[in-house]
């Protein structure tokens, strides 16, 4: 087993095994490093399900700004979960295009945003849209609206050059975690969700 391998299964477990932050990012540079090196290519498939965030390095410009709170990255507080979702239909699935929840729960209160979403697959690039925001006060619809002007983002969505859309560039998918780079430049990762 590669060590990045432990390491990153290490800080998922949710025992009192997860790395400092300096060394969280080291096993995530060198997964990228090493999927780069062997040309992984991973499956739509593969992402479909729920992720719960647990550590996030912050974008390149955030980490200016911010300084010394990012530090090298950190661990999501155990207070509120952020959650991403990947869903599709069969019809959708063929062609490695689907749905994007990104879930915030912080008490009684969550919020779902979604979009359509497209897996380009030499690159391991999943592209997404928020498109519409929903939310939730002890489990019920309190508030739903279409934004980032909605249906008519989602219709061109598919037509879109990825390099105009916000993406994740996926180095690491196993079956408990997935990791990824997103296009700004910040690291994040993930462990699955059970259901």
């Amino acid at each position: 087993m590669t060590d990045f391998i432990e390491i990153l299964n290490n800080a998922i477990s949710g025992k009192n095994l997860s790395p400092k932050s300096k060394v969280l990012v080291e096993a995530l540079l060198a997964a990228e490093k090493d999927s780069h090196k062997h040309k992984t290519q991973y499956q739509f498939e593969q992402l479909i399900g729920d992720w719960q965030l647990h550590f996030i390095t912050g974008t390149k410009n955030s980490q200016k700004k911010l300084g010394n709170f990012l530090g090298s990255g950190f661990y999501l507080p155990s207070i509120f979960q952020v959650i991403i979702s990947y869903s599709s239909s069969e019809n959708l699935e063929q062609n490695n295009r689907g749905r994007i929840a990104n879930i915030l729960k912080f008490g009684l209160v969550k919020f779902i945003i979604d979009g359509p979403s497209k897996f380009v697959l030499k690159k391991n690039i999943m592209a997404f849209d928020f498109t519409y925001l929903k939310m939730f006060i002890l489990g019920t619809k309190t508030y739903e609206m279409n934004i980032r002007n909605g249906k008519n983002s989602e219709a061109k969505f598919y037509e879109t050059n990825t390099n105009h859309q916000a993406f994740f560039s996926y180095f690491y998918v196993s079956e408990n975690a997935i990791a990824a780079r997103g296009r700004g430049g910040g690291l994040a990762l993930w462990k699955k969700l059970d259901k």
